[in-house]
């Protein structure tokens, strides 16, 4: 019985020495800073720093900076890289208010972001309030998060990120810059806030160059001046040609709002910003978005000659009163690329096309190929276009088991291949769409609220849900 107690003694001795020790090294693995720390002190909880310059330097693989509430007037630029098992996290303690802002930062030409991660891996952004970053240069770009380099393993989330400005006519801004001017892989923006920024001819959330995976889920970007989420490849960001386009990635449930390029200096009166865009991406899926009041709901083509956005598939996503079109594939001219090998599949497009710019619901430009387009609901505005194509360059493209909402009293157009049908047999036949699309009301629970679910009897969901 002795040997027994002894032995159960020093078990215990061990897991309390062991316990003692991993709470040291969690310690030991945490920084603090707070507004009125001191550079001077140790970091701990009780004894914070003051600066976030003075955190990041400190910072090594494993280490949690937690930054206690308040504005700190400063930029963050990232030193040290984490690893996989041991990442670096910067993150607002509990729910503070971790305000960073440019209010103080001095124009000067170049990119200035007030997070800067440049060559860094495995490390992730939590939780911050980014804002107040403006610039009157031409030839500055300011940003919010500014990820750059062969930067791999990074985790953006939480934050919100507002008011950053340009107010050049000709001038760049961004919120959130992804810019893979190296190779960049796991690049993860998970339930961020992007608003009320003045972009001139840049994004709100943007990733640009040489990225292979990714995934932006669950954001919200709304009341901007240019696109929202955009997805961008042959710019020569990348100092490898071949390798300059994003790809093999995932834009799911992000809600995206006014997003309009009106009134926008670089853009004079045209409503041009997409809210989810794609140029010259590839391998890349979009879906259970929702989108409205933009110019664009959702557009996926190259503005690069002979180049392609290719192997998107759009689905499932709730596209509704966005101003030009629901959404457009192919290049805007014929000395633009185009979209090819692509599928627009089980989308609600709900009256877009609100300022009469006869871009329809679905708007087919130039040089678009080998595309799916199916089991969509398709309901007509004010200029009651479902379907608009006014370039002879659309081949091979396949329309089957779509919806278009019939209305009493009202008349729907199609434009395919610059002629215009008011007959939807006519329209069937000269598209070569097949028996299977349907000319019909699919009933909606309660379209006045926006309440895209289908009614039990509704005669869309044999179409459709197969």
């Amino acid at each position: 019985m002795k040997k027994i107690i002894i032995i159960l003694l020093a078990a215990a001795a061990v897991t309390i020495v062991l316990v003692i020790n991993n709470t040291k090294a969690e310690q030991d693995n945490s920084i603090y800073v707070a507004v009125n720390g001191n550079d001077q002190n140790n970091g701990t909880k009780l004894k914070p720093f003051r600066t976030l310059k003075k955190a990041a330097s400190e910072s090594v693989a494993g280490t949690t900076v937690y930054i206690r509430k308040g504005t700190y007037n400063e930029r963050l630029v990232i030193k040290h890289s984490g690893t996989k098992s041991k990442p670096i996290i910067f993150r607002a303690y509990k729910n503070d208010k971790v305000v960073l802002s440019g209010k103080d930062v001095k124009d000067v030409e170049g990119n200035t972001s007030l997070v800067t991660i440049n060559n860094k891996s495995y490390l992730t952004i939590s939780g911050l309030t980014i804002q107040d970053l403006s610039t009157n240069l031409t030839d500055e770009t300011v940003m919010g998060i500014y990820v750059t380099g062969p930067s791999s393993h990074i985790t953006l989330e939480n934050n919100h990120v507002r008011r950053i400005e340009t107010h050049a006519d000709d001038g760049n801004g961004h919120g959130i810059a992804i810019y893979g001017t190296d190779p960049m892989k796991e690049i993860n923006i998970f339930n961020n806030i992007v608003e009320d920024l003045k972009l001139g001819s840049s994004e709100s959330l943007v990733l640009n160059g040489n990225i292979d995976g990714f995934k932006v889920e669950n954001n919200l970007v709304r009341r901007s001046d240019n696109i929202g989420i955009d997805l961008i490849g042959y710019e020569g960001t990348s100092n490898n040609k071949k390798a300059d386009y994003v790809r093999n990635g995932v834009v799911k449930n992000n809600k995206v709002y006014e997003i309009s390029s009106y009134g926008n200096p670089a853009y004079g009166e045209d409503y041009s910003a997409g809210g989810i865009y794609v140029d010259g991406g590839r391998n890349i899926t979009i879906e259970m978005n929702t989108i409205y009041k933009c110019d664009i709901g959702i557009e996926a083509t190259s503005e690069h000659a002979k180049k392609y956005a290719s192997h998107i598939n759009i689905k499932n996503n709730t596209i509704y009163n966005n101003y030009y079109t629901g959404i457009s594939i192919g290049g805007y001219d014929k000395n633009r690329g185009g979209t090819i090998n692509s599928t627009i599949s089980k989308n609600i497009i709900y009256r877009n096309d609100t300022k009469g710019l006869d871009g329809g619901q679905l708007l087919l430009q130039n040089d678009t190929k080998n595309n799916v387009i199916e089991k969509n609901i398709l309901t007509a505005g004010p200029s009651r276009l479902f379907i608009a194509n006014y370039f002879t360059t659309n081949q091979a493209n396949k329309l089957q088991n779509n919806v278009f909402h019939k209305e009493k009293g009202k008349t729907g157009i199609w434009v395919w291949k610059e002629e215009e049908y008011t007959s939807f047999p006519e329209f069937k036949i000269t598209s070569s769409s097949d028996e299977r699309s349907s000319y019909l009301n699919p009933k909606y629970e309660n379209e006045n609220k926006y309440d895209f679910r289908l009614k039990k009897d509704s005669p869309a969901k044999n179409i459709i849900l197969e």
